[in-house]
């Protein structure tokens, strides 16, 4: 993309650049000309881009038209915008203004928004649904504990330098799988910092631009957004009972050159692919010669069921399965520790890459994650009480509050895929939440085709407090949307181009 030509914003994709301007103090159309005259000051918006229409915009945030007229107008004021008849309001050229800078999003992804909020902070009175994580285990203190008592001095001996991982977690996460049914040597395995640069270096090694890839919808935007900067054009495939649907599946191999499956705890649906399907996931792909990566990651138990063991223990010699895995959920998303199996040879040509892009993730994290593996399953069963008991709790809050409100439970996960009533907007409900301090994911972020608008997902990780607090905000919220009629469907702009691959399941 020509990042110094003008372009015209559709609301959608104003509103990843607003983040969450409704959270702050004084007038809403004061706030909101304060947000985009942030963003122009930043280069974010660019002399000569033209921003949606005052209705448009509007209908999209949950706004009164007088509103967005308003924050336009204190805009013209600054000298920050300009109004012409027949061309719209567009972004002035200030003194000091350049040319719209790189600034790390990703052309027609959906992820923007949750990462900014990452990169913010953001108010601690906001309620942020984005991450649907708790602190650290009790073990992680004391495996630091063990290791600085008598695991330090070795490490620090060495020279630091191990861009496919330090060789006893790799040699400890081999075991693991093979313990797990998948047979598996260490120079199969990469450690990574977090599975997102798992994904990242998978990426990168497999797409260019225009690179047909087959994923689920709905699907996490973070994994697209990494799958989508590395030129990647996604051929949906809707998910059933048992995972992503077969028919689907089938029709959009062709000519693709990687497939991108969750089939352990899907986020954000929570469903639990079956084996059945994970082996017939392995054939199909491994018939077409297409590579399969499997995002492992999201394995946070809620049953006490026997989960089906990895696509690659089900996969055929000649399929190519690339598994990735990490402890963040488990464990603690602040210890950074991932990784990815695969054939030995993909791995050596990932470790290089993985090398260009930092050398190697911290030995201090590796060492401290060798002393956690073998504890892993406790760990995830003791979340598991915790998350039944949050799950609990916000279902009953819930039918309570929000009767209207409507969801399945989860094979496992740690959210509710929730379906708002009436066919209301959930990405128009979610302007409206963020005013009564609360961050939503809503359906579209997740699925730009529309079929999920009406969805948000819900994490119950939040403290017994936190859940109630968090359904009162909710509720105050769409009471205000019903009160001023603001959660009907909202006109959908186009976005990226992609295939989609529709089917019965």
């Amino acid at each position: 993309m020509d990042r110094s030509a003008p372009r015209a914003w559709s609301p959608a994709e104003l509103d990843c650049v607003l983040g969450g301007w409704t959270a702050g103090p004084g007038p809403l159309y004061r706030r909101l000309a304060a947000a985009l005259h942030h963003a122009v000051r930043t280069g974010e918006l660019a002399p000569g881009d033209r921003l949606p229409a005052e209705r448009t915009l509007a209908a999209a945030l949950g706004l009164s038209r007088a509103t967005v007229v308003c924050a336009y107008d204190e805009l013209r004021g600054a000298g920050a915008v300009d109004s012409r008849r027949g061309s719209g309001t567009r972004i002035a050229r200030l003194p000091g203004s350049s040319l719209r800078p790189a600034d790390g999003r990703v052309p027609g992804g959906t992820a923007t928004a949750l990462v900014q909020r990452l990169v913010d902070d953001g108010p601690a009175e906001v309620i942020s649904l984005s991450v649907a994580a708790r602190g650290a285990a009790p073990e992680v203190r004391e495996a630091l504990g063990a290791l600085l008592a008598d695991g330090l001095d070795p490490l620090l001996a060495e020279s630091g330098y191990h861009p496919g991982g330090l060789p006893a977690l790799r040699a400890a996460v081999a075991d693991r799988y093979t313990a797990a049914g998948l047979r598996t040597a260490p120079e199969q395995i990469l450690v990574t910092t977090g599975a997102t640069q798992a994904l990242a270096l998978v990426a990168q090694l497999y797409l260019r631009r225009g690179s047909a890839v087959v994923v689920e919808t709905p699907s996490w935007p973070g994994c697209l957004d990494a799958l989508l900067a590395a030129g990647a054009r996604p051929r949906r495939v809707p998910l059933d009972a048992e995972g992503i649907a077969l028919p689907g599946f089938r029709a959009a191999l062709p000519g693709a050159v990687l497939a991108h499956v969750t089939p352990t705890f899907h986020n954000p649906t929570g469903v639990l692919m079956s084996a059945a399907r994970r082996e017939r996931i392995a054939v199909l792909a491994a018939r077409a010669r297409v590579p399969v990566v499997e995002d492992l990651a999201y394995d946070t138990r809620l049953w006490d069921a026997p989960e089906p063991g990895p696509v690659a223990a089900h996969a055929p010699p000649d399929a190519e399965v690339l598994s990735i895995g990490s402890l963040a959920k488990a464990v603690w998303g602040g210890l950074r520790i991932g990784w990815l199996r695969g054939p030995a040879p993909v791995v050596e040509r990932l470790a290089r890459l993985k090398a260009r892009a930092d050398l190697g993730s911290p030995l201090l994290d590796q060492a401290l994650a060798v002393r956690l593996l073998p504890r892993v399953e406790d760990m995830r069963a003791a979340r598991a009480v915790t998350l039944r008991a949050g799950l609990a709790g916000l279902e009953e809050l819930l039918a309570r509050q929000l009767p209207g409100w409507t969801w399945q439970r989860p094979d496992g996960g740690a959210a509710l895929w929730t379906r708002l009533p009436s066919g209301a907007d959930a990405a128009v409900f979610a302007q409206v939440a963020l005013r009564y301090g609360v961050e939503l994911v809503p359906g579209a972020m997740t699925d730009p085709s529309g079929a999920h608008d009406d969805r948000v997902r819900l994490p119950f990780t939040l403290p017994e407090s936190g859940l109630a607090d968090l359904v009162d905000r909710l509720s105050r919220a769409w009471t205000a949307c019903a009160v001023q009629g603001v959660s009907g469907k909202r006109p959908r702009p186009s976005r990226h181009t992609e295939q989609s691959v529709t089917c019965r399941s």
